[in-house]
């Protein structure tokens, strides 16, 4: 029986934390729910699930559906396109059964990529990996890239498909709507398959949840998502790591200039692959706390205060009642107070 592989290409970089890739993952598990149902999505699909951030990893292997159980989602500091297109190409390459003139291979592969940013790679880089698709694959795989919100460098999208997508992901209700499009069209691209088709053909858009994207704007030539604001932190209990997130709000100030800052969205508990998914460096980046307006109490143990800042690594971690706090990061011991003033931190690529 001739596959259809099916890959899932998502960014899990910081500016995704929160309800953004809880929804991922409620979504992952109804897509494969619903296509358990349907009899030519049986016969003929396999999925896979790449993660990316500062580096990629295979989550699930290309597997038949109805041994498929949906992966749990990391986070990684950066959005590595490079990387995360450089996975997905070595899958390709090791995973699809090619035609020859002794067998029929697989279906031309349907790769759905989401991302709710811009590339922190360098530029040379990211130009890299795009001819390298081009020249190698887009002629061979069907790519679908849905832009999460409205911060995606939509430009650089557009040089690897004509398939680009804007999701409005900023009502909790419309993800449904939106994984309920994402199944009905591998449904659809099933039933093709069976017809002897194309073995592509997407759902109807409905032009409020999902929309095609007008590629006329300029790209991002930024190496960090000035979008959000995101900042590591670990708890000072637990050793845990946590993410604080800000998101950037723009605002006609008193001289009626336009200005913008940095609001709390929250603070958000990571595990310990957030940094296998990081890259390695993330560069001497930093933002002014005069830039940030609200502060969270820590996610890991509650501590009233998820934001002390230790002169001596520069890194952040909760403090709570205590007279003497202990760094998790670097396990130097201070008595912490209130300063006046702003000062720089340390912020992560997003």
């Amino acid at each position: 029986m001739r596959r259809l592989p099916i890959y899932f290409l998502i960014d899990v970089s910081e500016s995704m934390v929160g309800e953004p890739i809880e929804q991922v993952q409620d979504g992952m598990a109804t897509i494969i729910k619903e296509l358990r149902t349907d009899p030519y999505a049986l016969e003929t699909v396999w999925v896979s699930v790449i993660a990316f951030a500062g580096e990629a990893k295979v989550l699930s292997p290309l597997q038949e559906i109805i041994s498929f159980y949906p992966p749990k989602f990391p986070i990684g500091s950066g959005t590595s396109l490079s990387v995360g297109l450089g996975k997905l190409m070595y899958e390709l390459r090791q995973n699809i059964v090619p035609t020859t003139s002794e067998q029929k291979g697989d279906w031309k592969p349907i790769v759905f990529f989401f991302t709710d940013g811009v590339p922190t790679d360098k530029p040379r880089d990211i130009q890299g990996v795009i001819a390298e698709w081009k020249k190698k694959w887009q002629g061979s795989v069907n790519l679908v890239a849905v832009s999460f919100g409205k911060h995606t460098d939509n430009k650089i999208l557009g040089e690897l498909t004509e398939n680009v997508l804007y999701f409005d992901n900023t009502d909790v209700s419309v993800y449904k709507q939106f994984f309920k499009w994402v199944t009905n069209s591998i449904k659809t691209s099933s039933l093709s398959v069976e017809n002897n088709s194309t073995g592509f053909e997407l759902a109807k858009l409905d032009d409020k949840t999902i929309t095609k994207v007008d590629l006329s704007k300029q790209a991002s030539e930024t190496v960090v998502d000035d979008n959000f604001v995101v900042l590591a932190a670990k708890c000072q209990n637990t050793k845990q790591p946590y993410l604080i997130k800000y998101r950037k709000t723009v605002f006609e100030n008193e001289y009626s200039d336009i200005a913008f800052d940095y609001r709390l969205v929250g603070a958000f508990r990571v595990d310990n692959s957030y940094f296998e998914m990081s890259e390695e460096s993330g560069g001497n980046l930093k933002i002014s706390t005069e830039k940030l307006k609200g502060a969270p109490t820590c996610p890991c143990c509650g501590n009233q205060f998820g934001f002390a800042y230790d002169e001596t690594c520069g890194k952040i971690h909760c403090i709570g009642t205590e007279k003497i706090s202990t760094c998790p990061w670097c396990g130097n011991q201070a008595q912490y107070g209130f300063g006046e003033g702003g000062f720089d931190v340390n912020r992560t690529r997003g």
